[in-house]
C-alpha cells in the first residue's frame, strides 16, 4: 500500500525533513488563500508594492496551491535556516544580505524535491517561485508566524531562513499553526530608517531600501546615505527583531558555505563589464539582467563608505553613457569630498 492511499503523519513527515536537513517543515490543505489574495489586491490598489511583481503579480494563481498540481492534496512547507557568522565590511567593501551570500534557495529545492520522492504520488516543488506565497503557505503550516517587519518569523531560527513548499497529492496530516506573535514589540518599525514598516505588518515598498536597491529607477536621494555599504537588500529589520537573538550561538557550529561571500569589492564591481557583473551574481534580482544597476549601488556604497582614495574611482563614472549611473557617481563624489580626509 502507498504513502498516497494511507496518508503521512506529522511524525513521519518530521522524521523524512530531518534525514534531509530541512530545519523547519509542516504541512496544511491545498486550499485557497482567499486572504491573502484579497490583501494583494488591497495593498496593490494602495500603490505599496511599487512596481514589484513576483507572487503580487498573479493572485488567482499564487492564493490557490489547488490548482497548481493535478489533484493537489496538501501543500508541504518548509524553511532552511541560511544565517552563518561574517565579517562586516572594510573601507571599499559593499555588503550583500545575508540570504545572498550563497544560494540557500538552490539547496531548498533540492532537498524538497527529495522529500517529494520519499512521500511519493505526484508533487512539484516551489522554492522562490511567483506562482505561490510562500509565506502564507508556511504560516498555515506552523513554520512560523507574520512579523511585523513582514517577515516569517520562526521560533527557532527567527526570519533567518529561505522558505519554500511542495505541492502534492499525498494526503500529509497537518501541522497546527505556531500560535505567536510579536507582542507590543516595535524594534523593527523604530529601527527603518525611511518608515517603510510605519503600518505594522504591511510593507510599503516605496519606501524600502531593499526595494531601491532592485528597482529600475533612480534611488531616491534621501535615502541613499541610510543604505550605508549595502549594496543590495537589506537585514536592518532582521538584526534587530529579539526573535533572531542568539541564532550565532545556536548556529556556533554553522561554518558560511565555502562560496559565501558576505562583501564585495567596491572597485571590482565597478571595473565589471555589467553583463559580465550580472551573470556573476545571478543569484540576485536585478532589473532587466542589466549589472549596470549593481554599479549604480556600488557608486551608492562608495559615495558612504569610501575615502579621497576612492574619489577618482567616483569621478570617472560622472561621465557614463548611462544617465542614472552617471548621476549616482556625482552624487557618490560630493558624499566623498564633503567628508574630506579620513
Amino acid at each position: 500500500m502507498s504513502r498516497q492511499d494511507t496518508g503521512v503523519t506529522a511524525e513521519e513527515l518530521a522524521r523524512l525533513a530531518e534525514e534531509l536537513g530541512i530545519d523547519v517543515v509542516g504541512a496544511a490543505p491545498a486550499e485557497p488563500y482567499a486572504d491573502t489574495e484579497r490583501h494583494i489586491h488591497e495593498r496593490r490598489a494602495r500603490g505599496l508594492f511599487a512596481d514589484m511583481k513576483f507572487t503580487m503579480a498573479r493572485p488567482e494563481v499564487s492564493c490557490h496551491p489547488e490548482t497548481l498540481l493535478p489533484g493537489a492534496r496538501t501543500v508541504v512547507s518548509a524553511a532552511l535556516c541560511y544565517y552563518a557568522p561574517g565579517p562586516g565590511p572594510d573601507r571599499g567593501e559593499g555588503r550583500l544580505p545575508r540570504y545572498t551570500w550563497y544560494d540557500a534557495y538552490a539547496k531548498l529545492r533540492e532537498r524538497l524535491d527529495e522529500l517529494g520522492r520519499r512521500l511519493g504520488g505526484s508533487y512539484r516543488v516551489l522554492v522562490d517561485a511567483n506562482q505561490h506565497v510562500d509565506r502564507e503557505g508556511a504560516a498555515r503550516a506552523g513554520i512560523g508566524f507574520y512579523g511585523k517587519n513582514t517577515m516569517l518569523i520562526t521560533r527557532r531560527h527567527g526570519s533567518w531562513v529561505v522558505l519554500g513548499a511542495l505541492v502534492t497529492d499525498v494526503d500529509v496530516a497537518p501541522t497546527p499553526r505556531l500560535e505567536l506573535d510579536c507582542g507590543t514589540c516595535t524594534l523593527c518599525i523604530d529601527a527603518c530608517p525611511t518608515g517603510a514598516l510605519d503600518e505594522p505588518g504591511t510593507l510599503d515598498a516605496t519606501k524600502c531600501l531593499s526595494y531601491w536597491t532592485q528597482s529600475s529607477d533612480p534611488i531616491p536621494e534621501p535615502y541613499r546615505e541610510h543604505l550605508g555599504a549595502q549594496v543590495y537588500g537589506c537585514d536592518i529589520c532582521q538584526d534587530v527583531c529579539p526573535w533572531n537573538r542568539g541564532i550565532e550561538k545556536r548556529r556556533a557550529g554553522a561554518a558560511p558555505a565555502a562560496d559565501a561571500e558576505p562583501n564585495v569589492s567596491l572597485v571590482d564591481w565597478l571595473a565589471s563589464q555589467p553583463d559580465e557583473l550580472a551573470r556573476r551574481y545571478d543569484r540576485l534580482f536585478v532589473p532587466h539582467k542589466d549589472g549596470r544597476y549593481l554599479k549604480r549601488n556600488a557608486l551608492v556604497a562608495l559615495g558612504n563608505t569610501g575615502g579621497p582614495e576612492h574619489a577618482e574611482l567616483a569621478e570617472r563614472f560622472t561621465g557614463d553613457l548611462d544617465e542614472q549611473v552617471a548621476e549616482h557617481a556625482a552624487w557618490a563624489a560630493r558624499r566623498i569630498a564633503e567628508r574630506g580626509p579620513r
